[in-house]
């Protein structure tokens, strides 16, 4: 491995931000609550992740969107330290605000120039209410977006999956699908620990899809289940 300035075990922040959708759909069927229970599920094991990998600094946010935008949890939180406040739901589907904002985190400053590539995990079930396109011009106009390596899990069978293949910006890696809260659970988790993992190892010869100009290695995604073999099916 070769010495950046500092030592090759300095420690370098991985900024993890999920994006989540609070429109009044995600009400339904309990979509909301399946989705905060997901999260606060796998908050033990991405902090395991991040305490195996002692050369990344894992920071923690969550923005949310309906109508409108706003950052859910602000501050950069180490792991550690993070927890999950449930989400509550109204209004329609700005993910173009969303966007926009987490723009304006992607540019140095506030990034830092050594940091990891961020892990931007957008999770939606129905389609932008604004404008998307513009937002996502906006990310990738950033350094830090354009390098980000984004991941986009699509929530029943009406989420727009051509919006989400556009955030992801590679071919070779598709929208998660969860059409039922164990498929939510199981992606949640990859996300949480494999994608993490890999993100704060970019060394790591792991096999799997190269995302984003520092080629990130990410591995195969999980295997869905059979949504008919679940109690609740979105």
């Amino acid at each position: 491995m070769a010495k950046r300035p500092g030592g090759e075990l300095a420690t370098r922040p991985l900024h993890f931000i999920w994006i989540a959708d609070c429109s009044g759909s995600m009400e339904t069927d309990g979509k909301i609550q399946s989705l905060n229970n997901a999260i606060r599920e796998t908050l033990p094991h991405m902090q395991t992740v991040a305490d195996e990998n002692p050369n990344a600094e894992v920071l923690v946010r969550a923005l949310k969107f309906s109508t409108g935008a706003q950052w859910h949890v602000s501050q950069p939180t180490p792991v550690a330290d993070f927890k999950w406040v449930d989400l509550q739901t109204s209004g329609v589907t700005d993910l173009g605000r969303a966007l926009n904002m987490l723009a304006e985190q992607m540019r140095i400053p506030p990034m830092e120039d050594r940091a990891l590539p961020p892990v931007l995990v957008l999770i939606s079930d129905g389609c932008p209410t604004d404008d998307f396109q513009q937002g996502l011009q906006a990310l990738m106009n950033e350094q830090w977006g354009r390098k980000a390596v984004r991941i986009a899990i699509a929530i029943g069978e009406d989420a727009d999956t051509d919006v989400l293949q556009k955030f992801i910006g590679h071919p070779e890696m598709q929208p998660l699908q969860a059409n039922n809260p164990e498929e939510l659970v199981r992606h949640i988790k990859w996300v949480s620990t494999a994608v993490l993992k890999a993100a704060s190892s970019p060394a790591s010869q792991a096999a799997g899809v190269t995302l984003g100009s520092l080629n990130v290695p990410i591995p195969t995604p999980v295997t869905q289940s059979n949504p008919s073999s679940a109690g609740d099916v979105w």
